[in-house]
């Protein structure tokens, strides 16, 4: 049996209803601070400089992000899809 369910609301409404925080007032300094960084930046060599102050593990670390987006992502999906079919095998 499937059930959908529709919510037609905003974003903010929906993270007050799931308990989440407003991270806007977080985001807004973070952009402004990205832009200050930004505004110096004259060629390719400074903006690779600023982009490993930012990251400090470099490419391990974006390496080590992706793994845990895709592990976190693959496994949602592998989990909805084992059990429709063993639901639809065992039928």
């Amino acid at each position: 049996m499937k059930v959908h369910v529709e919510i037609d609301c905003t974003p903010e409404e929906a993270r007050a209803f799931m308990g989440l925080p407003d991270l806007s007032k977080a985001q807004a300094a973070y952009s402004e601070g990205m832009e200050r960084a930004m505004r110096g930046v004259s060629n390719p060599d400074q903006l690779q400089e600023l982009a490993r102050t930012m990251a400090p593990m470099g490419q391990a670390g974006l390496k080590m992000f992706q793994a845990f987006m895709d592990a976190n992502a693959g496994g949602s999906a592998r989990g909805k899809g084992s059990s429709g079919s063993e639901k639809t095998s065992g039928d």
